[in-house]
């Protein structure tokens, strides 16, 4: 009979989700669980809680786990932080090219004498008229292609 009851109780347990499981002593002393004793028993606190809510939703990850994850985020922030350098440099070089290309520019549209080493004998040799509109062209596309 007493088994009975207890296996009673046990199958009554998931029914009270958030309940105090209590220990509900009868007259002669016999004992059932329960998330509330009925009239004429004497209640204890068992201190246990039948809260299936409250469990952890994942378990803990273990520290191998753990030490990937911060390892992978690690080299995340490198990486976006390499990139981020990249970029900057990139930007730093880009004005310095655009700077480059609008002095040439303004040179070339003040008359400056401009001179070229020939790669064939080595000698310096100024600019012409007829190449300086070429030349003020290509550093008119350099302007256009550094300066944005």
């Amino acid at each position: 009979m007493r088994i009975a009851l207890f296996a009673i109780a046990l199958y009554a347990l998931p029914a009270a989700t958030h309940a105090q499981i209590m220990k509900c002593i009868g007259p002669g002393g016999r004992i059932e669980f329960a998330s509330s004793c009925p009239p004429g028993t004497r209640a204890e606190n068992t201190g246990i809680r039948n809260a299936p809510s409250a469990a952890p939703a994942s378990p803990q990850k273990s520290l191998l786990e753990r030490d990937a994850e911060f390892r992978k985020r690690q080299t995340d922030q490198q990486d976006a932080a390499k990139k981020a350098e990249e970029k900057t440099q990139e930007a730093v070089d880009r004005k310095k090219n655009c700077e480059t290309a609008q002095a040439y520019l303004r040179s070339l549209e003040a008359g400056n004498r401009i001179a070229r080493t020939d790669p064939k004998t080595g000698e310096r040799v100024f600019l012409e008229d007829n190449e300086r509109e070429a030349e003020a062209a290509r550093a008119q596309r350099a302007v256009d292609t550094n300066c944005k």
